[in-house]
C-alpha cells in the first residue's frame, strides 16, 4: 500500500462527505486506502461514512479524545509507506495527491510536504507554510508588524509572508489540514504529542521533523481548498482555551532550555493576555467572532 489518508472528524458530516467524494480526483496512479476516525458525532457523520463510503475504515470513537490522540489510533492501523493527514473541511484539487507523492519519490531527504491551501475566498491559508513560533516572531505577528510590512524576513517569519506563495520553499512547518509524511519518518521521530488536544501538535511534530534532520516543503504545483468554518457558540471557549493551551505546550516544550527564565515568562504572560483578550471578544461580541485564527487545526476538529 502506497498511501494512507487519515481524516479526523467532529460533527462536520456535509464537509466530511465534500472531502472523502474529492480524494479520488487527486489520485490516479497510486494505492491508498481512506481512514476516518469520528470523535463521537452527533450530526449523522457516522451513518453517512456507512452508507456512501463503504470501502473507508471507520472508527468509531465514544468521546472526542482530541486531533492529535484520533490520528494515532488511525497511524497505529494505516497500512501506506506514507501517511497524508487531512482535515474534513478540504476539497482536493485534481492531481493534488499525485504530485506531492511524485515529489516525496524524488526526494529522499524530504519528510513531510504539504501543498498551497487556499480558502474558500482564494485568498492562501497562512497556516500552509510557517516559521516556527519563537517569543521574537510571536510578538511581532501578535501586534501586526507582519501585516504592516509582510515583505521583511523579520516581521513577516512566522507566516513567511515575503516568500512567493507560487514558488517551491523548503519551511519550517506545514498545517496538519493537508501534511503528507514518510512512514520511516515517523518510525523515528514518533507520532502526533497527544497532550495537544486540537491546537499546535502539527507545529510540534515539524519541529521534531526538522530536529531528526529531514527537510520540510511548501509545494505549490499541488493545490487544496480549505473552508474554514466557524465553530458554534459553545466551541468557541473549547477551541480559545485549547488554542493559547497548546501555546504554552509547545514553548514549555522546545524553548524552556533554550531561553532564559525571564523572557519564558514574559511568553507566558503574553499568552495569558491574549487568551484573555480573546474571552473579552468573546463576551462583547456574543460568541460571533474572536476566538482564534489562522491556527494548525481547523475548529472542526
Amino acid at each position: 500500500m502506497d498511501l494512507t489518508i487519515i481524516i479526523v472528524n467532529y460533527n462536520v458530516k456535509n464537509l466530511l462527505y465534500q472531502a472523502l467524494k474529492s480524494i479520488p480526483r487527486g489520485i490516479s496512479h497510486i494505492s491508498y486506502e481512506v481512514q476516518v476516525v469520528d470523535n463521537h458525532s452527533t450530526d449523522g457523520s457516522q451513518e453517512m461514512v456507512l452508507r456512501d463510503f463503504p470501502e473507508v475504515d471507520l472508527i468509531q470513537n465514544k468521546e472526542n479524545v482530541g486531533y492529535a490522540k484520533a490520528n494515532n489510533q488511525a497511524i497505529r492501523k494505516a497500512k501506506g509507506k506514507y501517511i497524508l493527514l487531512l482535515n474534513p473541511d478540504t476539497v482536493i484539487l485534481p492531481g493534488a495527491i499525485d504530485k506531492l507523492m511524485d515529489y516525496l519519490s524524488k526526494h529522499k531527504q524530504v519528510g513531510a510536504i504539504g501543498p498551497k491551501i487556499e480558502m474558500a475566498d482564494g485568498n492562501l491559508d497562512k497556516a500552509c507554510k510557517r516559521g516556527f513560533p519563537t517569543p521574537l516572531n510571536s510578538l511581532f505577528k501578535t501586534v501586526g508588524l507582519d501585516k504592516l510590512f509582510p515583505n521583511s524576513r523579520l516581521f513577516g517569519s512566522y507566516n513567511l509572508t515575503y516568500l512567493n506563495n507560487d514558488m517551491e520553499h523548503l519551511i519550517d512547518c506545514l498545517v496538519g489540514a493537508c501534511m503528507l509524511v514518510r512512514r520511516e519518518v515517523i518510525e523515528k521521530v514518533g507520532m502526533l504529542d497527544e497532550q495537544f488536544f486540537m491546537y499546535g501538535e502539527d507545529i510540534d511534530w515539524c519541529y521534531r521533523i526538522k530536529d531528526a534532520g529531514w527537510y520540510i516543503v511548501y509545494y505549490p504545483e499541488a493545490k487544496i481548498i480549505h473552508y474554514k468554518r466557524a465553530s458554534s457558540s459553545k466551541r468557541k471557549l473549547k477551541t480559545t482555551y485549547e488554542f493559547h493551551r497548546a501555546m504554552v505546550l509547545y514553548f514549555k516544550k522546545h524553548y524552556s532550555e533554550r531561553y532564559n527564565v525571564l523572557i519564558m515568562w514574559l511568553v507566558y504572560l503574553g499568552i495569558g493576555a491574549s487568551y484573555l483578550v480573546s474571552l473579552l471578544k468573546l463576551l462583547v461580541l456574543g460568541f460571533k467572532g474572536g476566538g482564534p485564527s489562522d491556527t494548525g487545526v481547523s475548529e472542526d476538529t
